[in-house]
């Protein structure tokens, strides 16, 4: 018997983006869920796989090494962001490391550097929606 939606750690997630996108359409922005709108999905260790990142073990705290590689790795791809400010923040949580990836990943949408769904996958992307991967160097954000 599968678990109900209500056990799975991303429904309360999924239910507060439905409550958001909702808003949105109701204040005269309808949402394109294929990307090209005001909004795109992210998935950040897509983002970092099509960037060249190691993010293997990042988020288990059996590897706590891991997200410090990935940070260190990320300011050498990266040299034009300014982590200063929060970079002990980001090397103690993947958290704080997702959502700067997944603002990077924004901007990359927003710049047209992101795959963009083909004939075959829009009327699917239409309804399902579209996840936001970069296909371009992250040098190019700047």
């Amino acid at each position: 018997m599968p678990l109900s939606v209500s056990a799975d750690r991303l429904a309360h997630v999924a239910m507060r983006c439905a409550v958001l996108l909702a808003k949105l359409d109701s204040a005269g922005r309808p949402v394109d869920r294929t990307g090209s709108g005001p909004v795109v999905e992210v998935y950040p260790a897509a983002s970092l796989r099509s960037w060249g990142l190691d993010h293997s073990g990042y988020k288990q705290p059996t590897r706590p090494g891991a997200l410090g590689r990935l940070v260190d790795h990320l300011q050498a791809k990266a040299p034009w962001l300014d982590c200063s400010s929060c970079e002990q923040t980001l090397r103690r949580s993947h958290d704080a490391l997702d959502a700067v990836i997944a603002a990077m990943t924004a901007r990359a949408a927003i710049q047209g550097h992101t795959r963009q769904p083909g004939e075959a996958d829009l009327a699917v992307a239409k309804t399902e929606g579209w996840i936001a991967i970069p296909n371009a160097p992250i040098s190019q954000l700047l």
